[in-house]
């Protein structure tokens, strides 16, 4: 799992997927009483959805309490199958996952035991007491501790009430070291180990509701690219063009924001803190997302203000074709670094290459309840694709001192391919079908 961008600086040719309703079932796509088939071949398909001005964050289905309960015993036969007889979680997404509480990370502890065996354990500050038991709905053992008092000292209690004070402990990979740290000293017998082989196994392969949350949020994220990109002329500034990004998202009822690169600019993947302003002939660059239920977009469209040159239609059909073929490239089976290499081999046969020279990063992330999660797109990972995986798909060619060229859409993988969310953009001057 990692940090989104936007948090961090504050056709081609391919094969045609026909999802029929059954087989669209298992990529959160139409079931009955929908339509019986969508076809994804140059994009114009899948990008006509957008064209409901009625879209909305409301139109989703929240997670229910089956599907929490269906998730937790996964987690418990992946927690025997790596010996691990328990799991701590804080506040974040994993306890989102399996709970669906929302709590933030602070100094002070709040956390759940989760074990393979037994319900779960809660603890939480006194007068924050109130607030988890508003969200708590699986296990009634919820332990407070004053201000006082050495909250780890209770998670040793409920380690010890499930016979797991000298087992194996499996620490989510966000759980602050002060907090993992604070529990090893009071319970000095539990062995730690990573919770990964549970959660990111768990998380990482998503569910057909899972994906019908992403389709949503992505086609609200496209719409409001569409429409924010209406509203470019020669001075808008990146702050203003981000703005309106950010407020056709709210109109759609949802929190979404986006990268916003003019010109030059657009040639550093994650911008620039720099003010700018749009200039005749600019390359325009916009980045973002946004969350239905808590699951992520992650789009990336390029045009430019005015008449593209030659070199800028050259390289948008580049990175285009790149795109396509990592998409065509992506089944189950097929080994994470393959996808990438397809991209870049596209882009290196294209004269923008050796490796990383101007395809700067990984070809695509995961993404999900996170913006970037597990797996990753990229050399070196030999992990093979599972039907249900997501991932961005998003090369890049970015010359310095010139311009950069990014296209970006979800992918997910099915039984027999993948499918891009929303179909691949149009073409440099009209990126929207």
């Amino acid at each position: 799992m990692g940090i989104d961008r936007r948090e961090f600086i504050k056709f081609g040719t391919f094969s045609t997927i026909a999802l029929t309703v059954g087989a669209s079932d298992s990529l959160g796509g139409p079931r009955s009483g929908e339509a019986g088939v969508i076809k994804h071949s140059s994009g114009t398909d899948a990008t006509a959805l957008i064209n409901d001005e009625a879209l909305t964050a409301a139109q989703a289905q929240p997670i229910t309490n089956d599907e929490y309960l269906g998730r937790q015993e996964q987690a418990r036969r992946y927690m025997r199958d790596s010996a691990i007889d328990g799991i701590l979680l804080t506040g974040g997404s994993s306890l989102h996952y399996f709970t669906g509480i929302d709590w933030g990370l602070s100094e002070r502890l709040f956390a759940m035991v989760f074990p393979a065996k037994g319900e779960p354990g809660y603890v939480t500050p006194v007068f924050e007491k109130g607030r988890a038991l508003e969200q708590i709905k699986f296990g009634g053992d919820v332990r407070a501790w004053e201000e006082d008092q050495n909250p780890y000292q209770v998670v040793a209690g409920i380690l010890g009430d499930r016979g797991i004070a000298s087992g194996r402990l499996g620490i989510e990979e966000t759980v602050k070291f002060a907090f993992s740290d604070g529990v090893g000293k009071a319970a000095p017998a539990v062995k730690f180990s990573s919770a990964d082989p549970v959660t990111a196994r768990c998380r990482r392969v998503k569910s057909a509701h899972e994906i019908e949350l992403m389709r949503l949020a992505n086609r609200i994220t496209l719409k409001s690219f569409e429409n924010a990109l209406k509203t470019i002329r020669e001075g808008i500034t990146d702050h203003e063009l981000g703005a309106t990004i950010a407020a056709e998202h709210h109109r759609m009822g949802t929190s979404g924001s986006a990268l916003v690169l003019f010109g030059a600019y657009s040639a550093s993947p994650h911008g620039t803190v720099t003010p700018q302003r749009l200039r005749e002939g600019d390359v325009v660059l916009v980045d973002g997302g946004c969350s239905v239920q808590g699951y992520k977009s992650d789009i990336t469209r390029t045009t430019v203000l005015g008449k593209p040159s030659a070199r800028h239609l050259q390289v948008w059909e580049i990175v285009h074709k790149a795109q396509a073929e990592a998409l065509k490239t992506a089944r189950p089976g097929t080994e994470c670094e393959a996808v990438d290499a397809a991209a870049r081999k596209v882009i290196t046969d294209g004269g923008f290459g050796p490796d990383y020279k101007y395809f700067t990063h990984r070809v695509g992330h995961g993404i999900g309840l996170d913006g970037h999660e597990w797996t990753y797109l990229v050399r070196g990972n030999k992990t093979k694709l599972e039907s249900g995986m997501a991932f961005s798909d998003e090369p890049g060619i970015y010359i310095p001192g010139e311009f950069g060229i990014r296209l970006e859409d979800v992918m997910v993988i099915g039984k027999g391919g993948a499918e891009l969310l929303t179909g691949q953009a149009s073409s440099l001057e009209q990126p929207f079908s």
